[in-house]
C-alpha cells in the first residue's frame, strides 16, 4: 500500500494490509436482487453499477469475511470507495448485516475497513433505512459482548462514519483521511477543513488515534488481543510501589504532611505508574462529545504477563467534565467485555470553572459514579496523590481502593475546610488533622482496604 495514500486503497488492499499472509475468506449473503435500476427506477442506475464492478472488481461496495490480524481471528469487512463511492443501497447493507451476523455466530471481534461517501441516492429511502440494520446488528454485537474496531479511511462521511465508524468501540484513523458527517460537496463552504480531517476529530475526541499505515497491523494486533474475547478475568492487580522511592518509606505524622507530600511535584504521576504497570498502552481518547480532557488518561493495557486492564488515571489537575464522559465510557467497555479496570485517582476535585458547569460537571460525574456503581468486572483503585472531594470519589471502588504512603483522601480540602468554618490560615493543619486524611487514617476508617509503600 503506497505511503503517499495509505488511506486511499482499495477494499482488497486495505484488507491484505492488515491480513498479509494469513490471508482473508471472502463471505457473500445469500442473493437478493434488486429491480431494474433499482427501487426508484432510476435511469442509468443498473448501467452505472456495471461500469462500477467492471472498474473495481466488485459486486458492491463491501467485502467482507474472516480473517487473521496477527494472530487474531476476526470478521472484516471492507468498503470499496470506487465502487460508487463506497455508498451504502440495499445490498450493502445485506453485506454488512452478515458480516455482523457471522461475527456473532462466531464469537469474534468485528473490524471495519471503512471508507465511504454516505447512503446511496440511487435507492432513496430504501437505502438510508439501512443505517438501521446497520445499528440494530450492532447492537446485538454490543450485547454478546463482542468488540468493534473501525479504521476510518478516506473519505468516511455520511451514514457509514455516523454507523459503523463512529459507532464502534475503537475508532482509529489513518492520516490525512477526511471524516465527517457532512461529505465535502453538502458541508457549508466557509467550513473549516481542519474540523473533517482524521486530525481535527481526534482533537475533537471523536477518534481514538491517528495511526500511520505503518502501524497499522500491530495498532489493530493489540487491540484485538486486548479487547477479546476473553475468559473470565482476575481483578487488576494493585500496582506495585513507587512512591517515595523506597517500598518502606514512613507514614505521614500529621494531616499537614499528608498534604504537603501529596501535593509534592517530585512524587510519581500517573504516567509514572502506567508505565510500569504495563508493557502495552492502547490509548482510548476523547468523550465523543466534542472534548477531551489531558489531565485524564484512559485506555486499555496488556501487563507483561499478557493480562488485559483498562485503565483511567488522573493526572493531578482538576478533572473536566469530557474526563469524566471518558472515563465512563471506558469502564462501561471493559464492562461489557469482561476486563478487569484500574483506576488511578490523583486530583484537587473537579473542575468548577463557569465552562466546567455549562458542560454539565455534574451529570459528568453522576455518569461516572454509576459506571463503577453498576461494573460487574473487579474494579481497583489506587490512590497516587490528592483524593479531593466528590471529584476524586466518582472514581473510587468501593471497597476495593489502596493509597498510596504519598496520598491523602479527604471531603473538602484543608484550606476550604478553614476558610468555611471561618477559621485563620494558620488553623489549616489542625483542620487537616480533624479531617482524619493521612493513609493510615483512611485504612482505620475503612474507606482504603491497604497501604502500598
Amino acid at each position: 500500500m503506497p505511503d503517499a495514500t495509505p488511506a486511499r486503497a482499495t477494499a482488497r488492499e486495505a484488507i491484505a494490509l492488515l491480513t498479509g499472509a494469513a490471508g482473508f475468506t471472502e463471505h457473500r449473503p445469500s442473493p437478493s436482487p434488486l429491480p431494474p435500476d433499482g427501487p426508484l427506477d432510476w435511469a442509468g442506475y443498473d448501467a452505472a453499477r456495471e461500469r462500477a464492478s467492471a472498474r473495481t472488481g466488485e459486486e458492491e461496495s463491501v467485502a467482507y469475511g474472516t480473517g487473521v490480524v496477527g494472530d487474531y481471528p476476526c470478521v472484516l469487512l471492507s468498503f470499496e470507495f470506487g465502487f460508487l463511492g463506497g455508498s451504502l443501497g440495499r445490498q450493502t447493507g445485506d453485506r454488512l448485516a452478515a458480516a455482523y451476523e457471522l461475527a456473532l455466530t462466531r464469537s469474534l471481534p468485528l473490524l471495519a475497513l471503512v471508507a465511504t461517501g454516505g447512503s446511496r441516492m440511487q435507492e432513496g429511502m430504501v437505502a438510508l433505512t439501512q443505517l438501521q440494520r446497520v445499528a440494530a446488528a450492532s447492537v446485538r454485537l454490543r450485547a454478546a459482548g463482542l468488540p468493534q474496531i473501525a479504521v476510518v479511511r478516506d473519505p468516511t462521511t455520511g451514514g457509514g462514519w455516523a454507523t459503523v465508524g463512529a459507532g464502534a468501540d475503537v475508532v482509529l484513523a489513518l492520516p490525512g483521511a477526511q471524516v465527517g458527517f457532512a461529505g465535502s460537496r453538502v458541508r457549508p463552504p466557509d467550513a473549516d477543513p481542519y474540523a473533517y480531517s482524521a486530525e481535527g476529530q481526534f482533537a475533537a475526541g471523536q477518534v481514538d488515534a491517528v495511526v500511520p499505515a505503518d502501524e497499522l497491523t500491530a495498532t489493530v494486533t493489540h487491540w484485538l488481543r486486548a479487547l477479546g474475547p476473553h475468559e473470565e478475568l482476575p481483578a487488576a492487580p494493585v500496582p506495585g510501589a513507587l512512591s517515595a522511592g523506597d517500598p518502606a518509606a514512613p507514614l505521614p505524622e500529621t494531616g499537614r504532611e499528608a498534604v504537603a507530600r501529596a501535593r509534592d511535584p517530585r512524587r510519581p504521576r500517573a504516567e509514572a505508574y502506567l508505565a510500569d504497570y504495563f508493557a502495552v498502552r492502547l490509548p482510548l481518547h476523547g468523550d465523543r462529545s466534542g472534548s477531551t480532557d489531558p489531565g485524564l488518561l484512559c485506555g486499555f493495557g496488556l501487563r507483561a504477563d499478557g493480562q488485559p486492564v483498562a485503565y483511567v488515571a488522573q493526572c493531578g489537575t482538576p478533572t473536566r467534565p469530557a474526563g469524566y464522559r471518558a472515563a465512563a465510557r471506558t469502564i462501561r467497555l471493559a464492562d461489557r467485555l469482561g476486563i478487569p479496570v484500574l483506576t488511578l485517582v490523583d486530583t484537587p476535585g473537579a473542575a468548577n470553572d463557569a465552562e466546567a458547569e455549562r458542560a454539565g460537571a455534574g451529570a459528568a460525574i453522576a455518569d461516572t459514579f454509576a459506571a463503577i456503581a453498576a461494573a460487574r468486572v473487579p474494579v481497583t483503585t489506587l490512590v497516587i496523590g490528592e483524593g479531593g472531594s466528590g471529584g476524586a470519589l466518582a472514581l473510587a471502588a468501593p471497597g476495593n481502593t489502596h493509597v498510596t504512603v504519598d496520598s491523602y483522601f479527604s471531603v473538602i480540602a484543608p484550606e476550604l475546610a478553614a476558610a468555611i468554618l471561618k477559621r485563620p490560615p494558620s488553623e489549616t493543619g489542625a483542620t487537616a488533622d480533624q479531617l482524619r486524611l493521612r493513609p493510615q487514617d483512611l485504612v482505620d476508617l475503612g474507606f482504603a482496604r491497604s497501604i502500598v509503600g
